[in-house]
């Protein structure tokens, strides 16, 4: 398992659209990946779990990959969230 520390850059945070983008991304590994903030630890792949997080611009998170493609995943998310993607 590999963990990485993130920050959310997209202009708009994690709102529904963003959200389902990130769950895209995710979703393209084989890996499990876990986004961590505060005390909650979410299934990066659960539209419904990541909407719950309520995520803003310039939050920090923690995410979590375990499995045969986890850097892929790790660097694939991180491009996302740094609104490069």
């Amino acid at each position: 398992m590999t963990t990485r520390r993130m920050e959310i850059q997209l202009p708009t945070g994690l709102e529904a659209r963003p959200v389902a983008m990130l769950v895209q991304v995710a979703s393209q590994y084989h890996s499990k990946i876990y986004i961590e903030a505060e005390d909650k630890k979410i299934n990066a792949k659960s539209i419904m779990g990541m909407m719950g997080l309520g995520l803003v611009s310039g939050e920090e998170i923690a995410v979590s990959a375990d499995g045969e493609d986890e850097e892929q995943a790790l660097d694939g998310i991180q491009e996302y969230l740094s609104n490069q993607k």
